[in-house]
């Protein structure tokens, strides 16, 4: 029997990667606690403690920043770092003078430490136009304006509970936004639009075809070339049959926007887990600063922790107020949007894998 088998296929075993005094105390934990914005200790049950210092970092980041990084880790932690899935860098430590020190030094390169506990942490966030063929929107754009505007929230322990902001740059929902508290999602409003000339030559019909998951596309002869047409009425402007085809570009500068749901959560603590709803149907791209988004995200999450009750989620204290309270206190024109038309939608309102004894 092989006991020590080696192979190049898949990852590396994870456990050749952790700290020495999180692998003598593996399941061992005996308690943590947060000592300050940005920081936590972990105990365990051999007496051992971990610190975390979390900061916020980009979700871009270039060789140098993290070597930068890596160097703060050997000076201060033995070379242990970890990126969370919020894309928050977080250094562990088990020498508590060395905290501040650390502290000091990720804030003279201007990187604020913070999100643990009752605040909010950073935005996870998909490609956006950095990248995404079928982005509505930017992502590290609109993320850098936002957290700009609410930075106070996260190097602050000042908010109810904890907030959790994601962001998608289209309806396919790379990102988290489905179960985050406050989701920016970009959106098309018009369909793609079909060149009937190139797209025989580029793309396979039938595959055109299958792509879409609404059934609004059908082959059809245009001009005497073989193309396909677009029911408007079926299109919900996902962007997948241009995934597939270029000869449907759907980008549109003059109605591609931004819109923001609420509410959304993944934890079933006091409530079953939650999907976000719709809160603000369209909102334009105004780049560099996205000024309607940061305000219109900056509103809601002061009228949350203004009115809610220590460690209620915004789903939770959405449901509490009601909806029409919450239009009224954020200011939020309640639109035909918001009715939810769906012809499925009564299958789902009620669907939870929640079990409580």
């Amino acid at each position: 029997m092989v006991t020590d088998r080696r192979t190049d296929i898949g990852p590396p075993n994870y456990e050749r990667f952790l700290p020495p005094i999180i692998k003598s105390n593996y399941g061992k934990w005996k308690y943590h606690e947060v000592l300050k914005p940005g920081v936590m200790v972990h105990v365990g049950e051999s007496g051992d403690k971990l610190f975390t210092v979390r900061a916020a970092s980009p979700r871009l980041l270039s060789t140098r920043t993290l070597r930068t990084f890596a160097d703060f880790a050997e000076k201060y932690c033995g070379g242990h770092l970890r990126f969370t899935s919020r894309n928050n860098v977080e250094f562990l430590l088990t020498d508590d003078a060395n905290i501040d020190p650390l502290i000091a030094d990720l804030k003279a390169i201007g990187y604020p430490v913070g999100g643990i506990g009752n605040s909010i942490s950073n935005i996870v966030h998909t490609q956006g136009w950095v990248h995404c063929h079928s982005a509505a929107t930017d992502a590290s754009g609109v993320v850098k304006c936002v957290m700009d505007d609410l930075s106070e929230y996260f190097t602050e322990m000042k908010l109810p509970g904890k907030l959790r902001v994601a962001l998608a740059c289209c309806l396919n929902m790379c990102g988290a936004v489905h179960c985050s508290d406050i989701a920016i999602l970009g959106i098309h409003r018009r369909p793609p639009q079909v060149d009937h000339a190139t797209l025989n030559k580029t793309c396979e019909i039938p595959n055109v075809v299958a792509s879409c998951p609404t059934a609004a596309i059908r082959p059809a002869t245009v001009d005497g070339n073989p193309s396909v047409e677009i029911d408007e009425d079926r299109c919900m402007f996902c962007a997948n049959c241009f995934s597939v085809c270029p000869s449907l570009p759907i980008a549109d500068p003059l109605n591609d926007g931004v819109s923001i749901w609420v509410g959304g959560k993944v934890s079933n603590a006091r409530v079953e887990p939650m999907f976000s709803k719709l809160a603000i149907p369209y909102l334009p791209n105004n780049p560099p600063r996205w000024p309607e988004v940061v305000e219109a995200v900056r509103t809601i999450v002061e009228v949350w922790a203004k009115d809610a009750h220590k460690y209620e989620r915004m789903g939770e204290f959405i449901a509490r107020i009601g909806w029409p309270q919450f239009f009224k206190r954020t200011g939020i024109e309640f639109a035909k949007e918001h009715i939810d038309d769906y012809k499925h939608a009564g299958l789902t309102f009620k669907r939870s894998a929640q079990l409580r004894q």
